[in-house]
């Protein structure tokens, strides 16, 4: 066990990979393929058959790729989105961008994504789609969201930021939905060396306009037919990301074992809350998620013992200061607000060493016992 440990270790990560990072960096200068080019169209191929749909559009971030996700969709003023209490700013700010009004829907008390229980009476004759966030690293209740958007004939975009290879069944998360946005910042469970996203889709008719808008709206050199934006990938991400992709499915492995131990080692603990993982199912864990009371005060005492943990996330989305004008308070959404104050994530990445796990849960435990 080293003196500290880091909540994420991204050196680790890429160390034995370092050649062939190198030598694609080397590739993308000496054909300065800088901007889009064969390598980001190389690594759409390759995701799009990683996830299992026809389609996958490289872009600058996975914000930008929640906001042409719904752009492609038709999602403007005037219209709802729902979205879940409980995710990153980016979610529901993407809704915004477009003019739309964000309704916000809490959060199963159980896997902490989107509640399908509570969408149904969020929805009125101005909604347009759901947005789905597979929190954590586990897929939603797709099952009965699918439902329920098919009932009332709206758009499902999955937030997959976070769900890289899990899924349901033999589904993967991002071909549930009719688009799915990704990032691929660099702490995700395939991280960028710098900023990247992803929309995938099998809408062919989707593809082209979103093609389009990520290059200033245009159809051809100089023919600007859509609103566009400039959010086209980085070719050295694109390469970066074809290199990281084949070590996926290792290192969501190496994930999922971690996370076994850690219950393991956690289980026994009746003051702690460990994550669920629904049957049928493949929780990738991008974040290993408990829930503590008195958190402030654990997490004082494990960085003291050198253990570095994060908070996914201390404000629900409504109580945000800009999300003021949804009119939101505090007991709005009471799953989220309690998940808020009482979630600590604790290390996980490829790299722990079951060493390190065993060291972070006996602390853990010593200080729940403790308190």
């Amino acid at each position: 066990m080293s003196s500290e440990i880091p909540f994420l270790e991204l050196k680790d990560l890429h160390a034995p990979i370092m050649g062939e990072l190198e030598t694609a960096f080397k590739n993308v200068m000496s054909e300065s393929s800088f901007s889009s080019g064969p390598h980001v169209e190389a690594f759409e191929r390759d995701f799009a058959e990683f996830v299992g749909a026809s389609d996958a559009i490289g872009v600058n971030s996975g914000t930008s790729a929640l906001h042409l996700s719904m752009l492609a969709c038709g999602i403007g003023i005037g219209d709802e989105v729902i979205a879940p209490a409980m995710t990153f700013i980016a979610t529901v700010s993407a809704i915004k961008y477009t003019g739309a009004k964000p309704v916000i829907v809490d959060i199963d008390p159980d896997t902490y994504c989107i509640n399908p229980k509570q969408i149904e009476a969020a929805i009125t004759e101005k909604t347009k789609a759901i947005i789905v966030v597979h929190l954590y690293g586990q897929a939603a209740d797709m099952y009965a969201i699918r439902a329920i958007a098919d009932s009332h004939n709206l758009v499902i975009i999955e937030d997959a930021a976070q769900a890289h290879g899990a899924s349901i069944g033999k589904t993967n998360c991002g071909n549930m939905g009719d688009l799915a946005a990704f990032s691929f910042y660099p702490g995700k469970n395939l991280g960028a060396c710098g900023e990247a996203g992803a929309i995938v889709t099998n809408d062919r008719s989707k593809t082209e306009k979103i093609r389009s808008m990520r290059d200033w709206g245009q159809l051809g050199k100089g023919n600007h037919f859509y609103e566009g934006f400039n959010y086209r990938m980085d070719g050295l991400q694109g390469a970066f990301l074809g290199i990281k992709l084949k070590y996926l499915k290792q290192w969501s492995e190496s994930r999922i074992n971690v996370a076994s131990l850690y219950k393991n080692l956690l289980n026994k603990s009746d003051t702690i809350k460990l994550p669920y993982t629904r049957e049928n199912s493949v929780h990738v864990f991008h974040i290993f998620a408990v829930l503590v009371s008195n958190r402030d005060e654990i997490l004082k005492k494990m960085k003291a013992r050198g253990i570095h943990c994060g908070i996914h996330y201390p404000t629900p989305i409504h109580l945000h200061n800009n999300m003021g004008d949804l009119s939101h308070k505090v007991g709005d959404f009471p799953v989220a607000e309690k998940v808020s104050k009482e979630e600590i994530s604790l290390p996980i990445h490829p790299s722990l060493s079951e060493k390190d796990v065993n060291y972070i849960s006996e602390n853990l435990k010593y200080i729940l016992d403790s308190n």
